[in-house]
This record gives C-alpha cells, structure tokens and sequence, in this order.
C-alpha cells in the first residue's frame, strides 16, 4: 500500500518517462509534488525502491527505472540482491505497510532542535501516513529531529517524531517546549518545584532549568518513525 505522495510520485515518473524517455529531475519532482525541498523527493524514492515499484539504474544521471505500477504490485519476494523491507514504525512494531484505512496522514511541520526558532516548526513542508494505534485522539503533527541531544532515549538525528497537541504534560513526559515564547525544543520535562527542567538525554548536555512562565508545553511525544535507507 502506498502513500498519496508515494503513489504521485510514481505516477508522475512513470509518465514523464513514457512521454520523454528520461525520468524527471529532482527539481521537477519537487514542483510536481509541491514539497518544499529535495530532502521528500529522495526519501519517497527510497521508499518506493524499498517496495519494489522503482529501480535506480546505476552510474547514469537522472536514472530511474519503474519496476511495476500499483495495479502490478503482488506480495512477490523484493528482487534478488535488494534488502528486504525495513519497517519505518520502529515504535509501533510495524513489519509491513499498513493499510490505508487505518492510518491518518499529518503534518510535518519542520525540524526541532535546541535553539529551533518557533517560526521553523510552524510551516507544512511534507506530509507521512501514521498509524492510528499510536495517535489516539486529538490533533497531532510530525517534526524531523536535528542532532543528537536525545539519542539515549532511542531519538535519533534524522527520525520523525509523532506530537499529540497539548499544552500539559506530567513530570518525565517528552514534550516539544516552547522556551520564552521564541525558541522551540524536544526534551523531557521535570517538574522541581516552582521550576521546569528540559533534559537532555545525552550527557553532552545540560540540563536547563527556567521559571514556570518562561515555558509553554506544545504537545507530547506519542510515536517514533525512522526510515531506512
């Protein structure tokens, strides 16, 4: 089962190259699809090539080969030589693409680092399928993480976390943290006292502690996504 943006993608290519005998360039990619960088182009490739839809020709440009349309697609072995399908769900345990009815496509609205101007996460630049055994009710959106300053709660540089909007959390939840109204953050937070910690969990950092109103809680951790490539 493949995504809106993945199945667009395919299509486009498939025709570009029917009608041309070239696949696209990345830039034309990008327009098509309306994204915002290359970065989502290179990633629906990757996942098409993963399901066995597309094949990169090696040492040409602009080489790509469409194996199958979806109308094709069956439950055949991925092609000798290519690693079979890594799940991208590593939270939820997802071992196969899950079906569309029982996903709910998000945004993602940026990447979060320390010192991420809350500006950065507040424009849609892609959207990706989450299942809904993680997300529960409410409203959720998706940011990319940037760098390490949670690597030793499983969040990698690269990852995809999954927000539930809220403005509360409890001590010890992971909460994306608005800090003095400007600068937006993903940490775990402890309540000491009349004070708030955002806690790095890498010991390459430190732990910051500021007063109760110079922090704005804007939605808690519910899910992890990373994608192989």
């Amino acid at each position: 089962m493949l995504t809106r943006k993945q199945h667009e993608l395919l299509m486009f290519i498939h025709e570009r190259i029917k009608e041309s005998g070239v696949s696209p360039s990345f830039d034309e990619m990008k327009e098509a699809l309306d994204l915002a960088s290359k970065s989502g182009i290179h990633r629906l490739i990757t996942a098409l090539e993963e399901r066995g839809f597309l094949r990169r020709l090696p040492h040409r440009a602009r080489a790509l080969e469409v194996v199958k349309l979806p109308q094709q697609a069956t439950a055949a072995a991925p092609p000798k030589g290519r690693a079979p399908f890594k799940p991208q769900l590593v939270d939820a345990g997802a071992a196969v693409a899950t079906p569309a009815n029982d996903t709910r496509e998000l945004p993602i609205l940026g990447r979060i680092a320390a010192g991420t101007p809350i500006e950065a996460i507040q424009q849609e630049r892609d959207r990706i399928q989450v299942p809904e055994t993680i997300l529960g009710a409410g409203e959720h959106f998706v940011l990319e993480i940037a760098g390490d300053s949670m690597i030793n709660a499983g969040i990698l540089d690269g990852d995809f976390v999954v927000i539930r909007r809220t403005d509360s959390a409890a001590s010890g939840d992971i909460v994306v943290a608005l800090i003095k109204g400007e600068e937006a953050t993903l940490k775990r937070l402890r309540k000491k006292g009349a004070s708030i910690a955002l806690e790095a969990a890498n010991p390459a950092y430190e732990t910051r502690i500021f007063g109760p109103d110079q922090v704005a809680v804007q939605g808690k951790l519910v899910g992890l996504i990373r994608r192989y490539h």
